[in-house]
C-alpha cells in the first residue's frame, strides 16, 4: 500500500496493518535487552520495551501476542528483587524468560533459585535432553549447543507443570518449558550473537508459538509515518537540525517526502567535521532532494570557544551549548515554524523512560550534544522514535537516500573535537582530516568498508623523534582504530593483514605533512558502553 498527497488512509489504519502482531518485552535492567527488540524486528514482528513496572492496565492495553521477559543485575531472592507483574500470567499469552526473567517466573510460579559456587559467565554448552517448540528447525535433541551465559544465581527447583529440556553443566534448567501454559524460560542469552542459534530461537518462540506472522517491514513503516506526520503537522512549518548524519538525514528527507517545503533543514557547521562532509550535505539535500536548507558556517564562533580548552567533557558542553545557541538563532531568523523535527531513535526512548520515567529533550542532529530550550515552544515531529539503528538505515535506503550517507560509519556529535585530546586548533584539525581521508580511502579501496562498523583516526597528544630521508623530524603521531560489531553494543578490533596496516602507514607518512608515526589501537569494546568516542 502507497500513500500520497492524496491518498484517504489514515495513519490509524496503517498502524494496525503493521502492528496488528507485536510483543512486549519487560525490562529488569539488563545491559542487552535491546538486543532482544533487534532480534524480533529483524523476524519481522514490532515489538516494545517497557520497564518491569508497567501497570497490569498498560499491558493489556498493548495486547501483546506474547511476553518477553528480560535479564538484569539483581538476584530474585534480594527482599526488593523486581517482580514479574502477576497478570502477565493470567493473560493466557506465550512467556518466554531470559536468565533473571527464567528465575523470576520460576520462583514466583513456585519454583527455587538458589545462589552459590555455580556461576557462568561467558561462552559455555548445553544439552538438548528433549524436544521443545523452542527448538524447532535450530536445535535438535541429543544435540550440543553453544550459548552465552551471565547469572549468579540459577533455578535448582521447578515450579509444577514444568520440565527439562535442555541443561548445562553449571545450570541443570538451562531451558524449561511448560508447553500447556506455553510457558519458556532459557538460563542463557539467545539475542547475543554469541549464541548462534539463539535468533532462531526467538523466531520460534514469536511465530511458531506466539503466532505473530511477521509483517513489521520498513516499506509498510515509511508509508504510515507519512500519513502521521501530515496529520500531525496540517499546514504547520517544521525546522530540522542536519547534520549530515545517518538519523538526522533519513528524518529530514521522511518529512520532506510527507510535506514538501514546509520542511525548512538548518545545517550548523561547528567547524570539525570530515573533510568533504559539509559540501556532501548541501549537495545532498538541497540538490538530489531540493529540500529547503540554511547554512551556517559557524566554524570560526566554535574553534574561538574551545581555544585552550582540553577537557573532553568541557569541549562537548561547550560544543552543544553553541550548537543550540546557533541553532535556535537561525530559527528565530525563519520564524513561523511550530515544529522541530528530531532524529529520536527508539534507544533514546528506552534509556529515556525505563528506569526514570521522564521524556527526553535532547536534539539529535549532533549526536547528544544539546538540549531543546524550552523557550522555543515548538512541538517535536520524531518520526523515527519506533526504530533501532539497522532500521532507520532501512529506511534510508527506502527513501532513496546516498548509501554514502545511509551507510555511514557512526560520526560523534562533536565531530573531530574528540579525536584530539588535548587543545584543538586549525593545524590539528586538518592534519586529522587528511590523515583520516587516507585511513577511509585505502578501506573503500580495499572493499572493506561495509565489513567494518566504525573506523577512524586519532591525533595522539604526543610528538616524536623520527628520521625520514637524511634528516631527523620531530612531528605528530596518530592512532588508527577499526572495530567489527553486529549491534553496537559490543565490537572486537578488525583483523587488518599487515600488508595493509603498512600501506596506510606509508601513505600517511609521506603525503601528511606534520605526521612521522602511524599505530593501530586494538583495544576491543567491552559490552554494555555505546559509544567509543
Amino acid at each position: 500500500m502507497s500513500v500520497n498527497a492524496t491518498s484517504p488512509v489514515s495513519p490509524d489504519t496503517l498502524d494496525e496493518t503493521l502492528h496488528q502482531d507485536r510483543i512486549l518485552i519487560l525490562d529488569f535492567g539488563s545491559q542487552v535487552t535491546q538486543l532482544i527488540a533487534r532480534r524480533v524486528r529483524e523476524s519481522g514482528v514490532y515489538c516494545e520495551i517497557w520497564p518491569y513496572t508497567a501497570t497490569a492496565e498498560r499491558i493489556q492495553g498493548f495486547s501483546p501476542r506474547g511476553i518477553i521477559l528480560s535479564g538484569g543485575p539483581r538476584s530474585v531472592n534480594d527482599p526488593d528483587a523486581p517482580r514479574i507483574p502477576a497478570e502477565v500470567f493470567d493473560l493466557g499469552v506465550p512467556v518466554l524468560g531470559i536468565c533473571y526473567g527464567q528465575q523470576a517466573m520460576c520462583k514466583q510460579l513456585g519454583g527455587q533459585v538458589e545462589g552459590g559456587d555455580h556461576r557462568e559467565f561467558g561462552r559455555a554448552f548445553v544439552d538438548i535432553v528433549e524436544d521443545c517448540s523452542l527448538f524447532r528447525g535450530a536445535w535438535s535433541r541429543g544435540g550440543r549447543e553453544q550459548v552465552w551465559m551471565s547469572h549468579g544465581d540459577r533455578v535448582v527447583e521447578l515450579p509444577p507443570g514444568f520440565r527439562t529440556v535442555a541443561v548445562s553443566e553449571g545450570a541443570p534448567f538451562a531451558v524449561i518449558a511448560d508447553e500447556g501454559r506455553r510457558l519458556y524460560g532459557v538460563q542463557f542469552h539467545p539475542e547475543v550473537v554469541h549464541t548462534p542459534h539463539g535468533a532462531a530461537l526467538l523466531k520460534n518462540f514469536t511465530h511458531d508459538v506466539a503466532g505473530c506472522s511477521g509483517g513489521w517491514t520498513m516499506a509498510g513503516f515509511r508509508d504510515m509515518e507519512i500519513a502521521r506526520i501530515r496529520e500531525q503537522v496540517g499546514t504547520g512549518r517544521v525546522i530540522c537540525g542536519l547534520s549530515g548524519g545517518v538519523d538526522s538525514s533519513v528524518a529530514a528527507v521522511l518529512i520532506h517526502e510527507a510535506i514538501g517545503d514546509q520542511l525548512t533543514c538548518i545545517f550548523v557547521d561547528h567547524g570539525m567535521l570530515r573533510a568533504g562532509e559539509a559540501d556532501e550535505v548541501i549537495r545532498t539535500f538541497q540538490g538530489r532532494f531540493n529540500i529547503q536548507l540554511v547554512h551556517r558556517d559557524a566554524s570560526d564562533l566554535f574553534l574561538a570557544a574551545l581555544d585552550g580548552v582540553t577537557d573532553p567533557e568541557i569541549k562537548r558542553k561547550t560544543i552543544g551549548r553553541l550548537f543550540v545557541e546557533v541553532f535556535e538563532e537561525e530559527a528565530t531568523k525563519l520564524g513561523g515554524a511550530q515544529f522541530l523535527a528530531q532524529g529520536t531513535l527508539y534507544p533514546d526512548v528506552i534509556e529515556s523512560v525505563s528506569f526514570t520515567g521522564g521524556p527526553s529533550v535532547t536534539i539529535k542532529s549532533h549526536h547528544n550534544v544539546g538540549g531543546l530550550p524550552e523557550r522555543m515552544n515548538m512541538k517535536l515531529v520524531e518520526p523515527l522514535r519506533e526504530l533501532f539503528k539497522d532500521e532507520v538505515r532501512d529506511l534510508g535506503r527506502e527513501l532513496d537516500i546516498p548509501e554514502s550517507i545511509v551507510g555511514r560509519h557512526p560520526f560523534p556529535g562533536p565531530g573531530l573535537a574528540i579525536r584530539i585530546p588535548g587543545a584543538i586548533t586549525v593545524e590539528k584539525l586538518d592534519l586529522l582530516r587528511k590523515v583520516d581521508t587516507v585511513f577511509l580511502e585505502e578501506i573503500r579501496a580495499a572493499g572493506l568498508y561495509d565489513a567494518i562498523w566504525q573506523a577512524f583516526a586519532v591525533l595522539l597528544p604526543v610528538r616524536t623523534v623520527g628520521v625520514m630521508g637524511d634528516g631527523r623530524t620531530y612531528d605528530q603521531a596518530c592512532a588508527l582504530r577499526a572495530v567489527t560489531s553486529t549491534d553496537g553494543m559490543t565490537a572486537d578490533v578488525y583483523p587488518f593483514d599487515m600488508s595493509f596496516l603498512t600501506r596506510v602507514a606509508g601513505r600517511i607518512v609521506n603525503e601528511v605533512r606534520g605526521i612521522n608515526r602511524v599505530t593501530y589501537d586494538i583495544t576491543s569494546k567491552p559490552p554494555g558502553t555505546i559509544e567509543w568516542e
